[in-house]
């Protein structure tokens, strides 16, 4: 794999972009109406257009409806739609085995800058990412983003299709990432037409980053296939 790029945009503008799109993807609740949207709309004023506008636009469109009809359109975007999950391995590897050693790289990234995640939360889910890099490790949250590149590409995709009012987070946090070259570009459309792998096809978008080989041997071959997943400690959702 070449050497990645670095961004375009400062350490500030890259953190307030990470940690407003990380607010806008959160379960709508109380506590996104009252305190985070005035937060993220603050953020998005003093950012870039590019990054700010998207952002903005969301914050927007989520403080003009009710929070029930919000809320409602979440699960039903996120928890239904194969093509529109926050679980970034699941664009990668789909139910097969092979993702279950990809959320054990994203652990072992996370440990790397002493950080453990709560097990309640999985480590794939973009909330958890996006504030990962925006507080805690910003290189290393970086690479998390750039190894999972298509499957974002295919989140903004998928909303931007849909007419979510979530489209313009993905949007932002993508304007953050380099431009698409052109392997990347062919990447992303593949996934486009396929879709996440239901099977062991051994389709990885760019290639699986290298992580602790132990890891893989701990797994085994026997490991149950993991389906669509869930975020269990969403932030107020319903049981």
């Amino acid at each position: 794999m070449s050497r990645r790029p670095r961004p375009s945009w400062t350490d500030e503008q890259l953190s307030y972009a990470w940690q407003s799109a990380s607010l806008l993807l959160g379960y709508p609740d109380e506590q996104l109406l009252d305190a985070h949207l005035p937060l993220v709309r603050a953020a998005a004023a003093a950012l870039p257009a590019p990054l700010g506008t998207p952002l903005r636009r969301v914050a927007d469109a989520l403080q003009a409806r009710p929070l029930a009809e919000s809320q409602a359109a979440y699960v039903e975007t996120f928890d239904t739609r194969r093509r529109c999950n926050l679980f970034l391995t699941y664009f990668a590897h789909g139910d097969t085995r092979k993702r279950g050693v990809a959320l054990l790289r994203f652990k072992q990234t996370y440990l790397r800058s002493g950080f453990v995640l709560d097990e309640s939360e999985l480590p794939d889910h973009l909330c958890v990412v996006l504030e990962y890099a925006a507080t805690i490790d910003r290189t290393l949250g970086w690479g998390l983003l750039l190894d999972h590149r298509a499957g974002l590409e295919l989140l903004r995709l998928a909303l931007v299709e849909a007419g979510s009012p979530w489209a313009g987070a993905i949007e932002g946090v993508c304007a953050t990432l380099p431009p698409l070259r052109g392997d990347e570009h062919e990447a992303v459309l593949r996934l486009a037409v396929e879709g996440p792998p239901a099977e062991e096809v051994g389709m990885t978008p760019y290639g699986t980053p290298a992580f602790d080989a132990t890891l893989d041997a701990a797994m085994g071959t026997e490991s149950a296939d993991l389906p669509m997943p869930v975020m269990p400690s969403r932030r107020g959702a319903p049981a």
